[in-house]
């Protein structure tokens, strides 16, 4: 017999859910028998499966260690071994907020991947602050993505309610993600610019469009400039909309490329830089996140706003480049 016994995290959901979490490879058909053979029971009663769960319930399965053990699959959870080296922006119960560096990805793209999001679980559980047990029914995660060479902050939700809001503020725009990238050329004012990004999928490049495509998704990037010198500028870039490449394709299709940036750059600029500094990725960093206004569960973060410092290859090119050390 094992015991579940319902977390902040998993109340609010139905039980039969709940079971299909848990018990993750079982047919819906044996669930609903060991439902109604009270095999399985919610709070020591016989049970449906519709029932809405509540914190502090139990629920229990008279079922063999075994039986158990076929149906709940093997979860992968990778620990890293280099969590203590997440760089933490900020952490409460319900979200984090890391500072990624250059060469991690945000959520895995082949199955053998070790991501973010297994270096976050790694360190959810090794800090205590998530077991085992909950992490069969609820996987924390990464709620916006970054590209593989590119830093800043990725924000997380450690709890389901936070993953949830979120989640929410990203998918209606309602949170402002400002970046800063160091570009070809001399930007003398802030711009906005639109236009229409078109994903070739078997190449991973995007094409702009000013003019709108069947198959083109809308995009528009605000940016002003921060510094110039050398025939380079620093930009803080608003992200209204977040597509793939949408800050490096859209930039360079003004003339103004990210340094470093070998897919939609110069390579000749790049390559100078590169035997200059050893830079080897795009100078783009995803700097600073301003939560909105709310009344949820993340009401006690409303306004408030978080940075994460630029990595010291970007620091250092900036500095000596633009002439300033003041800019971070």
């Amino acid at each position: 017999m094992q015991e579940i016994c319902v977390t902040e995290n998993e109340a609010g959901q139905r039980l039969d859910k709940l079971l299909a979490k848990y018990l993750k490879e079982a047919p819906k058909s044996f669930l609903y028998k060991m439902l109604r053979k009270k095999n399985i029971t919610l709070n020591g009663k016989k049970a449906s499966g519709a029932e809405k769960l509540f914190q502090g319930d139990v629920v229990k399965l008279f079922l063999s260690d075994e039986t158990i053990g076929k149906f709940s699959g093997r979860e992968e959870c990778i620990r890293p071994g280099r969590t203590e080296s997440l760089d933490i922006l900020y952490e409460d119960s319900h979200i984090l907020l890391l500072n990624k560096p250059v060469g991690m990805l945000s959520q895995k793209a082949r199955e053998q991947d070790v991501s973010a999001v297994e270096h976050l679980i790694g360190y959810l559980l090794d800090s205590k602050a998530l077991t085992e047990q909950e992490l069969k029914t609820f996987r924390p995660s990464v709620c916006n993505r970054l590209d593989r060479n590119t830093s800043g902050i990725l924000a997380a939700g450690k709890s389901l309610a936070g993953l949830q809001e979120l989640s929410r503020f990203f998918k209606d725009r309602s949170i402002g993600k400002y970046y800063l990238c160091l570009v070809w050329g001399d930007v003398k004012g802030p711009e906005s610019i639109k236009g229409y990004l078109v994903k070739d999928g078997q190449t991973n490049h995007v094409r702009i469009s000013q003019k709108e495509m069947p198959e083109g998704v809308r995009i528009e990037t605000e940016y002003r400039p921060l510094a110039s010198g050398g025939g380079m500028t620093l930009l803080e870039v608003h992200l209204v909309t977040g597509k793939t490449h949408q800050i490096r394709a859209h930039l360079a299709s003004q003339g103004h490329p990210i340094l470093g940036d070998y897919k939609y750059g110069i390579p000749k600029v790049n390559d100078r830089y590169q035997k200059q500094y050893g830079l080897k990725s795009q100078l783009l960093h995803a700097w600073r996140l301003q939560m909105p206004k709310s009344e949820g569960t993340l009401g006690y973060l409303s306004g408030r706003e978080f940075r994460a410092p630029p990595p010291g290859i970007f620091r250092q090119i900036c500095a000596e480049q633009l002439g300033r050390e003041d800019l971070f």
